[in-house]
């Protein structure tokens, strides 16, 4: 099969890398002049900076991203943090005041700060919702019904700031459910050796040493579609023509590439539900340190701070990501829709919290940058994805615009990637025939 691929950033490589390794022609567009797009590095001063994501695989080596690297053949190496996470927290209970001290507990002691009832509680319902997922209402939602303490709350808006950029309120329980689940599943988050590129640039050698093709700066204006089926693009004002197309652009920005008017009328119910996607947005604030802030690789929760949700200090196990002697730290924060007018006061609290999570310590502050619009957190929030096909024959969407289900941040990607092979190999079938 001849397959047009429309964005370089890790969907699109990896569906890419993927195709050209199975034997197929493979040609990769891309408007950037750069790949990667919102997963691969920057350089700053002598550090690498992430585009996007941070450097970071939330499920490690052995979950889904890290295992289709594997299989691809991408020559990757991601060492597992250790440990996971911790969260901090006052040494006062009910207590938001960093400056009177803090202590650091494990991810998995989160259950220790409630109460007698709500411990034995929580092992109940742990068990329950493995068997009997929830079926409506959010996190948040959730937390108030059955635990109805402060302490639930704060944790599950620490945990889904940090891991999807929504508070626990935007969030389908049963999303956050599976995605437990799955850190579980795979023992805990990465760092990749070289960053976000150290994996877009090994998937670019995947697809060039397969025979693929690549070309930046060429933007994408349309996708052509004939009775029904895309069977081609075009891009800087010249026409390619393919078996199947795939865009790693979301749903909502490859529906804005062919005329939706020409389509029939079983395809309203998707256009309808493309326009109801909400991207979530996010903030990120870049430290440079010459002594470890955190002391490990793993994440970092706050529960307690006003605006920021997670902190990462990749260079713990990865040095080369900053100057020598120097340290990158990477803090995290979502924005609620609601707050987008108003960012500038967003990081402001971000940049107080850092203040008070770090007090008495020394850092500088690289660069702050914000994930809105067109260069968001994630084109759908998480709980909101829609599946990799389309109701156009032979176009398919992957990226962070599908993720699979209880996928979280990259791995979700890698999730839809696996989702999106399945039906393109039945679609490859079915077309040969």
């Amino acid at each position: 099969m001849k397959v047009l691929v429309i964005g370089a950033g890790l969907g699109g490589l990896l569906i890419a890398a993927w195709l050209s390794k199975e034997g197929h022609e493979v040609a990769v567009f891309e408007r950037l002049p750069i790949t990667g797009g919102r997963f691969t590095n920057i350089e700053y001063k002598g550090f690498q900076l992430s585009t996007g994501a941070l450097h970071m695989i939330p499920h490690g080596p052995t979950g889904p991203l890290g295992t289709l690297l594997r299989d691809i053949g991408a020559a990757v190496k991601i060492i597992r943090a250790d440990p996971m996470a911790v969260i901090r927290v006052p040494i006062e209970k009910n207590t938001t005041d960093y400056v009177h001290g803090y202590q650091d507990i494990d991810f998995h002691d989160f259950r220790k700060r409630f109460s007698l009832i709500n411990k034995i509680k929580l092992a109940i319902l742990i068990t329950t919702t493995r068997i009997f997922p929830p079926k409506k209402g959010s996190m948040e939602e959730w937390c108030s019904k059955h635990l109805k303490e402060d302490w639930a709350i704060r944790i599950a808006d620490s945990f889904c700031g940090w891991a999807l950029s929504l508070r626990a309120k935007d969030v389908p329980a049963a999303e956050v459910f599976e995605i437990i689940e799955n850190m579980y599943r795979y023992s805990g988050s990465g760092v990749p050796l070289g960053g976000c590129k150290g994996i877009t640039d090994a998937l670019v050698d995947v697809i060039y040493s397969s025979g693929g093709t690549i070309q930046t700066s060429s933007e994408v204006s349309r996708i052509i579609i004939e009775d029904q089926k895309a069977v081609g693009i075009i891009a800087n004002g010249k026409e390619y023509r393919g078996n199947i197309v795939i865009s790693d652009t979301g749903h909502i920005e490859t529906s804005r590439l062919y005329d939706t008017n020409a389509l029939d009328v079983d395809t309203e119910k998707y256009l309808t539900s493309i326009k109801e996607l909400k991207p979530s947005a996010g903030v990120k604030i870049c430290l440079s340190s010459q002594e470890s802030l955190i002391g490990h690789a793993g994440t970092l929760l706050t529960p307690y701070a006003r605006r920021v949700n997670g902190i990462n200090e990749v260079t713990n196990i990865d040095p080369s990501l900053a100057p020598s002697g120097k340290h990158l730290t990477m803090a995290h924060q979502c924005v609620e829709w609601e707050k987008l007018d108003r960012l500038e006061e967003e990081i402001d609290l971000g940049l107080k919290d850092l203040s008070e999570i770090f007090a008495g310590r020394d850092y500088e502050i690289l660069l702050i940058q914000s994930y809105s619009g067109e260069w968001p957190v994630n084109r759908s929030s998480s709980g909101t994805d829609l599946t990799n096909r389309t109701p156009i024959e032979g176009l398919y969407v992957v990226g962070d615009g599908a993720k699979g289900k209880g996928g979280i941040e990259v791995d979700g990607i890698a999730l839809g990637v696996r989702n999106a092979m399945k039906d393109i190999r039945n679609y490859g079938i079915q077309s040969i025939d």
